[in-house]
């Protein structure tokens, strides 16, 4: 069988799925199935009968606008992709999205598309996999032993996040990382030299990477040969640069932007067939081709010898095979419950005025001796974050064991490699920055939230009261914007125990990402009872009542909390009966129940003030258009923080007044 016959079954797939779909990249997928070819053929260890198969070597599609290139990928190797599913691209509710969605196909790693976070993910993965590696491997038992392997092209190498996460692949050398550079020269504007002249293969070597220059992409021998010897090299990230045509075997087009992003048509088609000597139909794979792509037999021996490599293991260390199949099955120790209820029992019984920062970091002591499968770190700000607990151990080149990761300045980097720890499996990973800088990190937490994987971000110095910094660095719309973005959980406690159970449920969630928000400031500790520390993880519940039904609410957030339950009690002595309301978290309110609802903030009591020193405008949902709001409307100054609560009206002198204009 002629390899070219093989590659020219991906090409034929991926024009033809394009064109059915009347939309579409063809050009990437034609472009780079010879590279295909080779490393799913005779390199990739993978099992389509069981796609989660832990030792797997994970393949990421980093340039994700190619998708028809791994759909036709993994329909042509046995994954239960259909070619029914390759006839539905681009449709709705089908398995084959416009770009590669974490969930919908079998054997799709991540979710990639927009640019540069795909290799970023693979990033995660190898770290992941070097962690894991260093924590179980022993001796003559190498059970976990895989590659992560990835596409990128052009458009990943510009966008700024892959200088972030290539940067510190190569210092944490990830030998077992190996990514294809599409070098086509063409992007969506046409040739790529009028704006994207760098020295890719100096710029990688300068990251510490091993570099292939130069390589033929259409040419398997070639490929075979730098596949070879990325894998024999052991210390360090290697980038093969393949040279490819563009649209590769359409007459009229490849070469050019004008089959990037668009399908060829159905003339370019017929005339892309004959030069390829392609005799069959629309999406038709004759047998014996079919034949030499299957991997079903293959992949199910691959896993067969794993399991008797972790049979052996198991005879050998019980104890640490037990704790692996329960890491990498995301299970929760068996008394996770019981000890972490008494760690937020003895907080509410040992009341501490501390920033929640401290209170952050007080939990990750706490929950951290419980769960060796923490990754933790931060994006250079682990001193101000306080994200280091007794227990962590930096991961260095030499020495993968430990559970924190020093990221550097890349809080973009930093967030889009947790998604691909997460991903991988085996871990709980957490990150940290300030809160304002979450926006350099936005997109890849979107992603985190459109995937539904786990990652729990710690954002400290949370608004206004980090002070002399000034507006540059005082968050205002940025809790806002994350409690907008669906499937994010954000939580801004108002003491050591909200924050501790809000670390608890993040920790729990596995199924989407977190965002703990916590202050610069101390924070008084409010007194509670047991029903009501368990009504915490409610999201909202009250916190200060009074006799009978209220005439007015207050709900606050964070350190607003304390100056909510000072204001209620000057409004009790004026003869109003307040009722104060903790929200530390609005996802988790809402996800309550009517009747829980109806209970804490009931329909008749309209005469509602919201507090919290973040934009006001989000909280029109909660006190209604006639209820009134202290919050802020504009940036923030530079002073101390104590003047700034004074000017920007977080004072009880204020929110009495304010209450009281409700009548």
């Amino acid at each position: 069988m002629n390899r070219k016959d093989l590659a020219n079954a991906i090409r034929a797939l991926s024009m033809d799925g394009v064109q059915q779909a009347n939309s579409g990249h063809p050009g990437a997928p034609m472009g780079m199935a010879d590279i295909a070819e080779v490393l799913w053929r005779s390199h990739l260890n993978h099992n389509p009968q069981n796609p989660n198969w832990a030792d797997r070597d994970r393949f990421v599609l980093s340039n994700g606008h190619g998708s028809m290139l791994i759909y036709s990928l993994l329909h042509l190797t046995g994954y239960d992709l259909s070619i029914d599913d390759l006839k539905n691209f681009r449709q709705l509710h089908s398995k084959t999205p416009g770009h590669p969605e974490y969930g919908y196909a079998p054997g799709i790693e991540t979710t990639t598309g927009p640019l540069g976070q795909g290799i970023t993910n693979a990033v995660g993965m190898a770290i992941a996999e070097k962690a894991l590696a260093a924590q179980f491997n022993r001796d003559q038992h190498n059970i976990v032993d895989h590659h992560t392997y990835a596409f990128l092209g052009d458009g990943c190498l510009m966008e700024g996040i892959s200088h972030e996460a290539c940067s510190l692949a190569g210092t944490l050398g990830l030998g077992k990382l190996i990514a294809f550079w599409d070098d086509n020269g063409i992007s969506i504007d046409g040739e790529v030299d009028g704006w994207f002249t760098d020295d890719t293969a100096k710029r990688f070597e300068a990251y510490g990477w091993h570099v292939i220059p130069a390589v033929d992409g259409h040419d398997s021998a070639a490929i075979e040969a730098a596949i070879t010897a990325a894998k024999a090299e052991t210390s360090r990230p290697t980038l093969i640069c393949t040279k490819t045509v563009i649209g590769f075997g359409s007459p009229n087009k490849s070469g050019s932007h004008d089959c990037h992003g668009a399908p060829l048509g159905a003339d370019e088609i017929k005339a892309t067939r004959e030069q390829l000597g392609w005799e069959y139909g629309p999406f038709e794979i004759p047998a014996d081709i079919y034949a030499q792509w299957d991997a079903k037999e293959s992949g199910a021996a691959k896993e067969a010898a794993w399991d008797e490599k972790f049979a052996a293991y198991q005879a050998a260390y019980p104890e640490l095979a037990a704790e692996f199949k329960r890491r990498v099955n995301g299970e929760l120790p068996a008394d996770w419950e019981t000890q972490t209820n008494q760690i937020i029992a003895q907080l509410q019984a040992n009341p501490a005025t501390i920033a929640s920062r401290k209170a952050s970091q007080n939990a990750l002591e706490a929950f951290g001796k419980l769960l060796p499968e923490f990754m933790g770190g931060s994006a250079d700000l682990a001193p101000s974050n306080l994200t280091m607990w007794s227990g962590s151990k930096s991961l260095t080149p030499n020495d993968a064991s430990g559970n924190y990761i020093h990221y550097g300045v890349r809080e973009f980097g930093m967030t889009a490699i947790i998604n691909g720890i997460a991903l991988h499996g085996g871990f709980i990973p957490y990150g940290a920055t300030f809160l304002m800088f979450m926006e350099y990190a936005r997109n890849a937490m979107r992603m985190a939230a459109l995937m539904k994987v786990q990652n729990i971000q710690v954002y400290t110095h949370d608004s206004i009261g980090l002070g002399e910094d000034g507006p540059t660095h005082q968050p205002v719309e940025q809790i806002a914007s994350l409690r907008l973005t669906p499937n994010m959980s954000t939580w801004r406690p108002c003491d050591q125990v909200e924050s501790a159970v809000a670390w608890k449920l993040a920790i729990e969630r596995k199924d989407a990402p977190t965002a703990l928000i916590f202050s610069r400031q101390n924070l008084a500790q409010q007194a509670r009872d047991a029903e009501q520390v368990a009504n915490i993880a409610k999201g909202g519940y009250i916190l200060k009542d009074c006799q009978g039904t209220p005439d007015l609410i207050l709900i606050a957030t964070g350190s607003e909390v304390d100056l909510a339950v000072q204001a209620a009690a000057e409004l009790t002595a004026k003869g109003k009966q307040v009722r104060v309301v903790s929200m530390p978290s609005t996802d988790a309110f809402d996800r309550q129940d009517a009747a829980y609802r109806e209970a804490v903030l009931p329909a008749s009591v309209t005469a509602r003030v919201a507090i919290e020193a973040g934009i006001a405008d989000y909280w029109y949902k909660y006190v209604g258009l006639n209820g009134r709001i202290v919050g802020m409307n504009s940036f923030g100054e530079s002073a101390p923080a104590g003047e700034l609560f004074k000017l920007f009206g977080f004072t009880v002198d204020n929110v009495v007044e304010v209450a009281l204009s409700l009548g």
